[in-house]
């Protein structure tokens, strides 16, 4: 089942017309499994706010958000970050463990709540500004704001496989499956905000991680968000 995902943050919007008007700047990284999207965004961020002639739109500095989507989802949810856990995971519940979970009203919370759940608190942190937001469909949730920026990190798949059966011992065969498999997933979560093929699931800039240094990721990145006058 897909969201309207414009409507649904509408909507959440006239429940608290305290919300920022003015959102950003944000930037979002996506990634094929064995890009280096947390060391980039890490990087990224450190050097933003080593950057003493940057515009100070903000008074807070960059933070890159990744585990914290699901901490703080957690949270508006008022369960354990483990009863959430699978939708990270790209995966469903079992028919019963739905069954059984359902018991419970205090505790079951749907798919779709989850996933609703998710996309605002990624607006949220968007909205707070000077946020690096890392996958978890980012680029759909936050492509309306004008100050935002979208990354995609690719490489090779023979390139990406090495990496991965380097990280996690696995065999050549089972790394390039698993790493098409995950992609595969990503990009399914990415569509269940705005659609298949959407326009807000476009990139604004995608990067190859063989060819280019993280030095070299970094320049353009940052080349960009001066360009768009997000710095």
């Amino acid at each position: 089942m897909q969201i309207d995902l414009s409507k649904y943050l509408d909507e959440w919007y006239k429940e608290d017309p305290a919300k920022n008007l003015y959102p950003g700047p944000v930037v979002t990284i996506s990634r094929e499994v064995g890009s280096p999207a947390k060391k980039i965004a890490a990087a990224l961020t450190k050097r933003l706010n080593s950057e003493k002639k940057r515009k100070q739109s903000k008074e807070h500095p960059w933070r890159w958000i990744s585990k914290e989507i699901m901490m703080e989802s957690a949270r508006e949810l008022q369960v354990e970050s483990s009863q959430i856990q699978h939708i990270f995971d790209y995966k469903k519940r079992g028919v019963l463990e739905d069954l059984l979970l359902a018991q419970s009203k205090n505790y079951y919370k749907s798919d779709l709540k989850i996933r609703t759940t998710i996309a605002k608190v990624i607006r949220k942190f968007a909205n707070e500004g000077n946020a690096v937001i890392v996958g978890r469909g980012g680029v759909a949730i936050t492509r309306d704001i004008p100050k935002s920026l979208h990354i995609f990190l690719e490489a090779p798949l023979e390139w990406r496989a090495l990496r991965v059966a380097e990280k996690q011992g696995l065999t050549i065969d089972h790394a390039r499956n698993y790493a098409q498999s995950i992609d595969k997933k990503r990009s399914q979560f990415r569509d269940f905000f705005q659609g298949k093929g959407s326009d807000y699931t476009w990139f604004d800039i995608k990067l190859n991680c063989m060819t280019l240094t993280e030095n070299e990721i970094l320049d353009i990145i940052i080349a960009a968000l001066i360009s768009r006058s997000m710095i």
